[in-house]
């Protein structure tokens, strides 16, 4: 017997692979990575995992594998899923059989069209490997380009001005963060990034970028050029369905699952960056989130309806980015909302709630120092799960505890 499978070996297969033997299950688990490291954390590669030039943040050491019967192939890219013959193909030319398979082969950076071949002085930062290649250029005297202005473009650009370098981030659209961030809380970022020193310029575009082996160039529209010791390009990600596709398996922006997990083929789930799903908080939507608090829910998740639990998602999108001392949290999805209140809280903090027109509460956006806004936007995301519809006066005033707003 094969036992279960999990293809891929970041944080999401981890949280499954340790969930399964939580939830009692003595089969074999085999867990199957392309990089040669054990499972380690992403968002620390743009943060003081560049900073600092550490080595990978492990979700667990080899000794807590073995201890839980786990075993890990890394270094191991597989070919191909086999599914009349429940075999996954590796790169290599071996194989491993399984009863059931979990995917979690999350999502690789998005790279401009011709870029794909660069030099190494143009950059995506996706891996370890990139962050330790990135790391040696962000040094006093040195000019980093960064293309994209999200979450990790900008992240990026802090850590890369703390460390001396210069910074210019290119956004194509009129500001940064217009994915999922509400303008007046990427106004702040913006602000923020500019006092430390940070050019950005928004509405660029980029006609060409050249490099070589010692420097890049990036020509703009107008014939403006911005020379750079290293262009790090941050577009976004692209799920890794490749081999679901390849097997038969339904695709819809990522692999496409149901709100249980299950794939189109009922011995196969996918769960983390790869996959998308309806989410019952927003009428079904579909949705694909390359969050790490996602990979961690749908790993716990998955891992009891791999057992047949047979339980569906539940719970709210929740994202978050450090920008220097200051700290952007989000409960929820604000698509779809027709009004917005502001309540200010002390240390310069603030968070947005986001309505829809019958007054129900879609998503919460907070932005301040430190952990100003953690408490109230975990009760937002609370209020959120709820289908809560509060006063929005009373979502205004700091004197009205949210929680108060929960038990209403």
């Amino acid at each position: 017997m094969g036992g279960i499978v999990i293809v891929g070996a970041g944080e999401c297969g981890a949280r499954a692979a340790f969930a399964l033997r939580e939830k009692g299950y003595d089969g074999k688990v085999t867990m199957i990575g392309a990089e040669p490291h054990l499972p380690y954390e992403r968002p620390p590669l743009s943060k003081n995992g560049l900073k600092d030039a550490a080595p990978p943040k492990y979700v667990a050491d080899a000794e807590r594998y073995a201890a839980a019967g786990i075993d890990i192939l890394t270094d191991a890219p597989v070919k191909a899923i086999d599914r009349n013959a429940k075999r996954v193909e590796l790169v290599d030319g071996g194989s491993v059989p399984y009863d059931r398979l979990l995917l979690a082969t999350g999502a690789r950076a998005r790279t401009l069209p011709g870029t794909e071949e660069a030099s190494a002085r143009v950059r995506t930062l996706r891996t370890h490997a990139d962050a330790e290649v990135i790391r040696v250029e962000l040094a006093p005297g040195r000019k980093l380009a960064v293309i994209g202005g999200g979450f990790i473009g900008l992240e990026l650009a802090a850590t890369a001005r703390r460390l001396g370098a210069d910074v210019v981030l290119i956004e194509g659209l009129p500001r940064i963060l217009s994915r999922g961030v509400p303008m007046e809380i990427a106004a702040v970022v913006a602000e923020r990034h500019r006092l430390e020193g940070v050019e950005i310029r928004c509405e660029t575009k980029i006609v060409r970028l050249e490099a070589d082996g010692r420097n890049a160039r990036i020509v703009l529209e107008g014939g403006t050029v911005i020379e750079a010791d290293l262009v790090v390009v941050g577009v976004g990600a692209v799920p890794n369905t490749e081999l679901a596709q390849a097997a038969g398996l339904a695709i819809d922006n990522g692999i496409a699952v149901d709100v249980m997990l299950a794939t189109s083929d009922p011995d196969i789930f996918a769960a983390g960056d790869c996959c998308s799903f309806p989410l019952c908080h927003y009428d079904g939507r579909r949705v694909r989130l390359e969050a790490w608090r996602n990979a961690q829910d749908q790993g716990a998740l998955v891992a009891g309806n791999l057992l047949g639990a047979n339980q569906s998602i539940s719970s709210v999108p929740w994202f978050w980015s450090d920008q220097y001392d200051l700290t952007l949290q989000i409960a929820g999805l604000a698509d779809g909302a027709s009004s917005t209140v502001r309540r200010d809280l002390t240390n310069d903090a603030f968070i947005l709630f986001h309505l829809d027109d019958t007054g129900r509460l879609l998503a919460a956006s907070g932005i301040g120092p430190g952990n100003a806004v953690a408490r109230d936007i975990r009760l937002a995301e609370m209020l959120i799960a709820a289908g809560k519809r509060p006063d929005p006066q009373a979502l205004v005033s700091p004197q009205t505890k949210l929680k108060a707003l929960l038990a209403a």
